[in-house]
Parts: C-alpha cells; sequence; structure tokens
C-alpha cells in the first residue's frame, strides 16, 4: 500500500483525494497546508499549537485553496520530506537553513523580520515590541519580577514609555527599581540573552491572552462609529437594562464634542488636516458652542470663509453630518496615535485616548 493510500485510509481523515485529477507541482506554503491536512487533527494539533496566528493564517488560506490532491502528489510530498529529515541519519541546523526553510511557506517581509532578530543584536527587534506594548499590561507582568529585571527592563524600552510603566508599578518597586536604575553600570550580555528568553518565553508569546481589552472600552469604541440616532437608541435601551454599564460606555466614548477638550496647538492641527468642505458639513450640525470653539482657533477671515461655505450648503441630511463629524474624530485619534496632538476628555487629564 503506497503512503498517500495509507493517509486517505486513516479514520477520520478529512483529504480527499482523487487519482483522476490532473497532477501539479506543491510550491512554498502548499507544501505545509498538505502535510497538516494529511495528519488529520489528531496528529497535526500539536504543530498548528506551535504556530503564530499569521502563519496559521497563511496556511489556512492555503489549504482552503488546494482542490484535489492526487495519491502521487501525497506520496511524493512525503518521500521527499523523509528524505530531507533522514539525510545522513542527522540534521544541521544553521541560519542559512533556517532561512531557506522559513522562504518556504512565509512571505519575505515576514522572514526578513524574524531572521534580523537572529543575526542582529540580541533582541533588538523584541524591544522594539515591548515599547509597544500596552503600559498597564507590562506593568502588570513586571510587577511580580525582581526590581533588578525590571530596572533592565525599563532600561531597554523608550524612556517614554518606561516612565507610565513605573508610575504604574506599586510605589514601593518603582522606588526600589529607580534606585538600581542609577546605580545600574553596563549590563553583562549573559544577563541581557537571560532577560530576552525570559520576556520572549513568559510575556510576548502570551501577549494576546493578557492584553485582551476591557469589554467596556470595545463597546465604547463600537458606539462612537454609530450615527447619533442609533446610538442613542442602544444607549437608552442599555441605561434600562444596565444603568451602570451605560454611564461606563458613555464615559469611554470620545464624541465629536469632546473635541472642544483639544488645547490651540492640537485643535489647529486637526484643522490642517480636515477638508474644508468636510469641516463645513461638521459643524453644519453642531452646537453654537462647538462651532465657536472651532471658530476661535482660526484666522477671522478662514472664520468668515468657513461661515459663508456653510450658509450656502443650504439643508443638508442628518447623516451626512454623522458621516464627516465621525471622520474628524477618525482623523484626531489618528494623529494622536502619532504623537501630532493628544486627546483628553477632561481639560485636567492627561491620559491621551486612542
Amino acid at each position: 500500500m503506497s503512503i498517500a493510500q495509507s493517509v486517505q485510509n486513516q479514520p477520520g481523515q478529512q483529504l480527499t483525494i482523487s487519482n483522476t485529477e490532473a497532477e501539479r507541482e506543491l510550491k512554498g506554503v502548499e507544501r505545509v497546508a498538505v502535510l497538516l491536512l494529511a495528519l488529520g487533527e489528531k496528529h497535526g494539533r500539536r504543530i498548528w499549537e506551535q504556530l503564530d496566528e499569521m502563519e496559521v493564517r497563511e496556511i489556512s488560506a492555503a489549504m482552503a485553496r488546494l482542490g484535489p490532491v492526487t495519491p502521487k502528489m501525497l506520496e511524493e510530498l512525503f518521500v521527499d520530506f523523509v528524505k530531507k529529515i533522514s539525510s545522513n541519519g542527522a540534521l544541521n541546523g544553521n541560519v542559512d537553513v533556517t532561512e531557506r526553510l522559513l522562504s518556504s511557506f512565509l512571505p519575505g517581509d515576514r522572514v526578513s523580520v524574524i531572521m534580523e532578530e537572529i543575526r542582529g543584536p540580541a533582541g533588538r527587534n523584541m524591544w522594539e515590541k515591548l515599547s509597544n506594548v500596552q503600559e498597564n499590561v507590562l506593568a502588570n507582568y513586571l510587577k511580580n519580577e525582581y526590581p533588578q529585571t525590571v530596572a533592565v527592563v525599563l532600561s531597554k524600552i523608550d524612556p517614554d514609555h518606561a516612565a507610565k510603566v513605573l508610575g504604574i508599578l506599586p510605589e514601593e518597586l518603582a522606588l526600589e527599581v529607580i534606585s538600581r536604575m542609577l546605580k545600574m553600570e553596563a549590563i553583562q550580555k549573559e544577563v541581557l540573552e537571560k532577560v530576552e528568553q525570559t520576556l520572549r518565553v513568559e510575556f510576548m508569546s502570551n501577549l494576546t491572552n493578557t492584553s485582551r481589552r476591557d469589554s467596556h472600552e470595545m463597546m465604547a469604541e463600537i458606539f462612537n462609529n454609530f450615527d447619533r440616532q442609533t446610538e442613542a437608541r442602544f444607549l437608552a435601551a442599555l441605561e434600562e437594562d444596565n444603568r451602570e454599564s451605560a454611564e461606563r460606555i458613555k464615559t469611554l466614548m470620545f464624541t465629536f464634542d469632546d473635541l472642544m477638550k483639544l488645547d490651540a496647538g492640537s485643535c489647529q492641527t486637526l484643522l490642517r488636516h480636515v477638508e474644508k468642505d468636510r469641516l463645513a458639513i461638521a459643524l453644519k450640525g453642531a452646537s453654537e458652542t462647538v462651532r465657536e470653539f472651532f471658530f476661535g482657533n482660526m484666522s477671522s477671515r478662514a472664520a468668515k470663509m468657513l461661515q459663508d461655505d456653510m450658509e450656502a450648503l443650504g439643508p443638508i441630511r442628518l447623516r451626512d453630518v454623522d458621516e464627516a463629524q465621525s471622520g474628524m474624530v477618525a482623523t484626531a485619534k489618528d494623529l494622536a496615535a502619532k504623537g501630532e496632538l493628544m486627546l483628553s476628555k477632561s481639560k485636567g487629564d492627561d491620559e491621551i485616548i486612542y
């Protein structure tokens, strides 16, 4: 019996093989998809568990597009696989072999990132990624580590991010970390590599589970994208069912009216990035207070021209106003994420919301 026939006859096997289909050469990620499909759920499970999300997506997409695989195609793939792993009775792992293997099923840019981390200064990309982890998530992990370990980590990430993490840590731990950072000399390579390895295994690999968003934050973002009638309808219904959750969502939402909390510089930055016709439509449906706020952050001539544009619009649909206002809020959030302006829910609060 051939390998392909053996695979085909396994109980529960989901791979459909037809002798009548035209044979073709399996390439790249297709080869991985066929192997995992042939292994099935029971034998392939441990391999799937070792893949990251991007790899799972790519292999799954290739698997969905495979179509029929003939017994000969499957047998040739298995024989080739066995030959490669059993050549000379041993395997030789090195950088070049690793890169070639990754290139067979990952896109070039993904391979470059992985290989750069392997070849370059140890963990360089890992530290960059760590600087993008939400400060509360990172602080929650570090609060259970030794002060010296925390000091090493904070010395390697961006200073502004380190400051936010220190501000969240328990005060006693934070002061001890500061003291150790002040006394810190050059970090031994071995120590740094050990910390990096620990972070990769214990923290970065589990980041998806540890950084799950608060459900109210997620819902507030969804409500931000409703038109005002839908938003009012759902909030009213939610207030009757769960007033506490409704109030929490309203507190977390960032609305068009919240743009009045922008300082003068941030407001002018936003205005430079909003098309004049969209601004006119957005302000046409705004309150007089909001209008005056934006007019006050323009030159007298620009404000007069904008008012003329608004008058020339005539009656406009509420839906168009909602779209224009939502667009301005989205632009403000994008600029905040780039560090070009600051958004705040209140004048006295420096928390950035995006």
